[in-house]
């Protein structure tokens, strides 16, 4: 098969291009077991390990593996312990499942508009905010609002990206929340970490994703006297298995990206209608962002990638101000529960309604970059990049 047909097939080639069964040692040993469920082995289940590999890895104080990173954001607001009807402020731009996991959790979110790089503003956060999630959109880190007591950081898309001081996104804010769905930096289909530095938050969250258990490894759960309720949110040793294999490959990837994003950057920075979006240092080059002059330029170059092949996407999708979800506000609850608790006021957060963010998302363009690819193919890769972006 050759490069230029490779390209068009790997449309999120991160960790998943990494995923190899000689390396596979951890999942041989939870099947040769026979035991899948974290908690039925007495010694030290994979589960365990990912979560000290994590720790180790982020610089987290504690980590605990569940389901999804959706999961992993409602565990982290539950243990905040909130009154239903709460109010959370999240970005305006971000997969709907922040305005989900705010929801299912039977709190409200209102949507505060972002800056030019699309992360939240933290200047429109009104006083007295309590909770706020922010989201590390594709590798780009955001900074966290000052005097919030709960910043709750979703790293879904940016695990192994830094701030300026060199601490991990998704360990600075009350907790972290991250995500090994197929298309993040490292996969194993599904699956989420969550991470803090709060001993008793940790331990909220640990009780409440297995039933409000106090579990010992090895025997069946048992509850304190003052248990409360909870869900069965636990991972499974097969998951947290191949995600410590995916572990192992995450210098590879990161710096795959890096390497093949500076290629990018230094041949595509060639028209006067467009300019490539800057990445900072710690960021995760998880694509190259293009912006246009015109909504419809940027459609004529997915017109082109399309065409040619080359993967790529738009951000309008991000846009929760325009999400049904939002905009319906429907619920499966008879009573419209938690939507019947929202106060009679606007949930939106902007200066302008969100005018000049639907014209960045409508004039942005992203175009996945491959870290497997040795550096010879991502210099042609870039070749074949720009000489479509001639074409537009």
């Amino acid at each position: 098969m050759t490069l230029d047909k490779r390209l068009g097939q790997r449309f999120l080639p991160y960790g998943a291009n990494y995923l190899d069964w000689p390396d596979m040692q951890e999942l041989r040993d939870a099947i040769e077991r026979g035991v899948l469920f974290r908690y039925q082995t007495e010694t030290e289940s994979v589960a365990s390990r990912l979560e000290r590999r994590a720790a180790e890895r982020l610089g987290a104080g504690h980590v605990l593996a569940v389901h999804n990173c959706t999961e992993a954001l409602r565990l982290a607001l539950i243990s905040t312990r909130p009154r239903a009807g709460d109010l959370v402020h999240i970005p305006a731009v971000t997969f709907v499942a922040v305005a989900g996991a705010v929801l299912s959790s039977g709190l409200i979110p209102v949507m505060v508009d972002v800056d030019d790089s699309l992360s939240m503003d933290a200047s429109l956060l009104p006083p007295g905010t309590q909770r706020v999630i922010v989201a590390h959109m594709e590798g780009t880190v955001a900074p966290l609002p000052d005097g919030v007591p709960y910043v709750i950081e979703d790293a879904a898309q940016a695990l192994g990206a830094t701030f300026p001081d060199g601490r991990h996104a998704g360990t600075r804010g009350y907790a972290g929340a991250f995500s090994f769905h197929h298309n993040k930096v490292l996969t194993s289909g599904e699956g989420g970490l969550l991470t803090t530095d709060n001993r008793a938050a940790w331990e909220t969250m640990r009780c409440y994703h297995d039933h409000g258990s106090a579990r010992v490894p090895g025997h069946y759960p048992t509850w304190n006297q003052d248990a409360y309720y909870g869900e069965n949110l636990v991972t499974s040793e097969e998951v947290a298995a191949i995600q410590y294999q995916q572990f192992r490959h995450l210098d590879d990837v990161l710096g795959g990206l890096e390497r093949h994003y500076a290629i990018a950057v230094e041949a595509l920075a060639c028209r006067a209608d467009m300019k490539v979006l800057p990445r900072a240092a710690g960021d995760v080059k998880t694509s190259v962002r293009l912006r246009w002059d015109s909504r419809a330029l940027r459609d004529a170059a997915v017109s082109a990638f399309t065409q040619r092949g080359i993967a790529n996407w738009t951000l309008d999708k991000y846009l929760l101000p325009a999400h049904p979800v939002t905009t319906s506000r429907r619920s499966l609850y008879a009573d419209g529960f938690p939507w019947n608790l929202a106060p009679d006021k606007p949930l939106a957060l902007s200066r302008d309604g969100f005018a000049r963010t639907r014209d960045l998302l409508d004039r942005t363009l992203c175009v996945p970059l491959s870290p497997e690819l040795p550096e010879n193919d991502q210099i042609h890769a870039v070749r074949i990049l720009r000489k479509t972006l001639e074409s537009v």
